[in-house]
């Protein structure tokens, strides 16, 4: 059986602010370098065969300890890297409420598509073929995976067979947990934790 941890980065200067995207590279914040020990310590509890990480700096430093806890090295893997915004990447949210585009997006994932960006259809197919690529090489594997909120939100809909507009039903704070358990007959159980530091 493969088990997969989906980990969001942990909490930046920027988070809930502005849009950051695959564009704009931020570092963690003194809270998100806290998550990021205390997902150390979670994990060290458990037995991992292998830490992956998105390419974005928030993701590689809480992938880090993580990884160092486990005597592993951090592997960068573009297929979880975060959704290409295009042309709204960097832009406050308070300024991104007055775009008609923005509004759309956030009521028709199945459709929208960020101007100049990535579909949400286009982020499950590669962090899916990602997962699904690991299973095949790893089938009982236990698997740390840093990576982003929508990233793996799709990844999640797609195991639990659902839509991509119920993306809001899923909430999953920066160093929350996304846990997908496969069993023999590559049926996939999903649970979300949330971070134990505000």
């Amino acid at each position: 059986m493969t088990t997969f941890f989906l980990v969001r980065h942990g909490a930046h200067a920027l988070i809930e602010r502005v849009l950051v995207g695959c564009s704009v590279d931020v570092s963690l914040d003194a809270i998100g370098r806290r998550q990021a020990e205390e997902l150390a310590e979670r994990f060290s509890r458990e037995r991992v065969d292998s830490v992956q990480t998105s390419p974005r700096r928030r993701s590689q430093q809480t992938a880090r300890p993580i990884a160092e806890g486990r005597g592993l090295p951090a592997t960068i893997v573009p297929e979880v890297d975060e959704i290409d915004c295009g042309e709204w990447s960097g832009r406050a949210f308070d300024e991104l409420t007055a775009d008609s585009r923005w509004r759309h997006w956030n009521e028709s994932r199945e459709a929208a598509r960020p101007p100049g960006g990535e579909s949400m259809a286009e982020v499950q197919r590669r962090a899916v073929g990602h997962l699904e690529r690991m299973r095949s090489i790893h089938p009982q594997g236990r698997i740390v995976i840093v990576s982003h909120c929508d990233v793996i939100r799709a990844a999640v809909l797609y195991y639990r067979h659902q839509p991509l507009d119920s993306y809001g039903q899923i909430s999953l704070k920066p160093a929350g947990v996304a846990t997908l358990e496969f069993d023999a007959q590559g049926r996939a159980q999903a649970t979300v934790e949330e971070a134990t530091l505000a």
